[in-house]
């Protein structure tokens, strides 16, 4: 299946998009949403497009998934980038150690509903 139609990945934007429009927009702010559910949906999202892309360029086409370890990566990467680096570069970030664990979960979801 491909990515762009799978609707785990489609649901994901839909609340990423969302979630984005409420904020953005309207001014409306979810505590616990607003702290947490962008950090969840990110992986699903940013990795979603990343494997769609990766189908369209690769040999193997809708056949090409990402392994465990290179989704552990992308976990780690994101975890360093975001809850590390920045938040020591800019003010605008702050580190918070349950944005990791949303990661690891949108990478969990990510991994078992969206990489097929």
């Amino acid at each position: 299946m491909r990515v762009i139609k799978n609707p785990y990945f489609l649901l994901s934007c839909l609340l990423f998009w969302t979630n984005q429009y409420l904020e953005k927009v309207k001014d409306i702010y979810i505590p616990y949403v607003h702290a947490y559910l962008d950090d969840l949906l990110a992986m699903p999202v940013v990795l979603g497009i990343t494997l769609q892309v990766f189908q369209w360029i690769h040999p193997q086409k809708a056949k090409f998934s990402f392994t465990p370890v290179q989704v552990l990566v992308a976990w780690l990467y994101f975890s360093f980038l975001f809850e590390f680096l920045l938040p020591k570069w800019s003010d605008i970030y702050v580190s918070d150690p349950l944005d990791v664990l949303m990661y690891g979960l949108g990478s969990l979801l990510f991994y078992r509903m969206i990489n097929r």
